[in-house]
């Protein structure tokens, strides 16, 4: 599977949106309210399950569309929240993971 040009991607959005004309709508407030209702889909799927069945659905043919279409979902928004918001998402990610390793170091170093 190909890496994913997230700058391609947000290109992409772009234009989808404002082919639609729903550039007056694709607010940062918007957007993360509608990431929230995408997250909140994904996490439905797996309400009612024991941890052994959530770890199982890797294998279900049943579910793997359904999980798919809701991770997309919430990709797809959070791109365009930080398209919108003025996230550089490669530059936030790496310095979140520094942040991170210094706030939870390997234990015994």
């Amino acid at each position: 599977m190909p890496a994913v040009d997230l700058d391609a991607l947000q290109a992409r959005l772009r234009a989808f949106a404002a082919e639609r004309q729903w550039q007056p709508f694709h607010t940062p407030k918007n957007l993360a309210m509608a990431l929230m209702v995408e997250a909140a889909e994904l996490a439905e799927i797996f309400q009612w399950m024991t941890p052994e069945q959530s770890l199982a659905v890797r294998d279900d043919a049943a579910l793997k569309e359904p999980i798919a279409d809701e991770v997309a979902d919430v990709l797809l928004y959070l791109l365009q929240l930080a398209d919108h918001a003025g996230v550089d998402l490669a530059d936030a990610v790496e310095r979140k993971l520094v942040k991170n390793a210094h706030k939870h170091p390997v234990p015994g170093i």
